[in-house]
C-alpha cells in the first residue's frame, strides 16, 4: 500500500529551512551594521583631521610636507594585507580591534578629500555612491546567476588599479588618473555584487560564535573596501574641487 508524505518531516525541514534563513538575513545585517560603523568612523575622522590641518599651517607642513604623508597614504594597505592574512588564526575580539584601528587610519588617509573638494560635492557623492552599492548590493544577494567567474577578471582589475595609482602618483596625469576613476568604478561596482554573494555562501548556521564574528568582520571589511573605493573613484570623477 503505498504512503503518503512524512508531512512530520516536511514539517521539520520547513523549519529548519526558515531558521536558516533567519540566521543568514540575522548574520547579514550584522555584516552591513559592521560596514556602517566602518564607514562612520573613518568619515569623522577625515572630517576632524582635515579641519585641524586647515587651521594650523605647521600641522599641514608636518604630514603633508614630510615622508609622513606616505605613511598616511600607504597605512591602510598594510592594515588590509594584515587583516586578509592573519583573519584566519586572530581571535574575533583582534579581528574586531582591527577592524576598527583600519577605519581610523584610512580616516587619516582620506582627510585629504576635505582639504581638495567641497563639502557639498561630497555628500553629493557620497549619497550617488550609497545608492549604487545598495542597488549592487542586493543584486548579489538575491541573483541566482553564479558570479564566480567574476572574480579573477575583477581582481586583475584590482592589481592593475592599484600599481596604475601608484605609478601617477609619481606621474600626476589627469589623463591616467581619469581612466583609472573610470575603471574603477566599473571594477568595484562589480566587486559590490561579487562580494555581496561569496559572503552570503560563506554563510553556515553550524558555525561557533567566534567563528561567526570573523566571517561577519571579514565580510564587513571586503564591502566596506568596495563601498571606500567606489566613492573616492566617483568623488575624483564628480567632486567639485575648492576654490583658493
Amino acid at each position: 500500500m503505498a504512503m503518503g508524505p512524512d508531512y512530520r518531516t516536511v514539517s521539520r525541514t520547513g523549519a529548519e529551512v526558515a531558521g536558516i534563513d533567519a540566521g543568514l538575513r540575522q548574520y547579514m545585517l550584522r555584516i552591513y551594521n559592521y560596514m556602517a560603523g566602518g564607514v562612520a568612523l573613518p568619515g569623522i575622522v577625515a572630517y576632524v583631521f582635515s579641519n585641524m590641518v586647515m587651521s594650523s599651517p605647521q600641522l599641514a607642513t608636518a604630514v603633508y610636507g614630510s615622508p609622513l604623508k606616505w605613511v598616511i597614504i600607504f597605512a591602510p594597505l598594510g592594515f588590509a594585507l594584515l587583516f586578509g592574512m592573519r583573519i584566519q588564526t586572530m581571535a574575533a575580539s583582534t579581528a574586531q580591534m582591527l577592524f576598527w584601528a583600519f577605519a581610523a587610519v584610512m580616516g587619516l588617509s582620506m582627510a585629504s578629500i576635505f582639504l581638495v573638494y567641497t563639502q557639498e560635492s561630497i555628500a553629493r557623492t557620497f549619497f550617488i555612491s550609497a545608492g549604487m552599492f545598495g542597488a549592487m548590493s542586493l543584486y548579489g544577494y538575491t541573483t541566482k546567476r553564479d558570479l564566480t567567474g567574476w572574480g579573477s577578471f575583477l581582481f586583475m582589475g584590482v592589481i592593475g588599479l592599484i600599481l596604475a595609482s601608484v605609478v601617477n602618483l609619481f606621474m600626476g596625469s589627469s589623463a591616467l588618473g581619469f581612466a583609472i576613476s573610470v575603471v574603477g568604478v566599473l571594477v568595484f561596482t562589480g566587486l559590490t555584487a561579487y562580494d555581496t554573494q561569496k559572503i552570503k555562501e560563506m554563510y553556515s548556521e553550524h558555525d561557533e560564535g567566534g567563528t561567526m564574528t570573523k566571517k561577519a568582520i571579514l565580510g564587513a571589511f571586503n564591502l566596506y573596501l568596495d563601498f571606500i573605493n567606489l566613492f573616492v573613484m566617483l568623488l575624483r570623477l564628480m567632486g567639485t574641487v575648492r576654490s583658493n
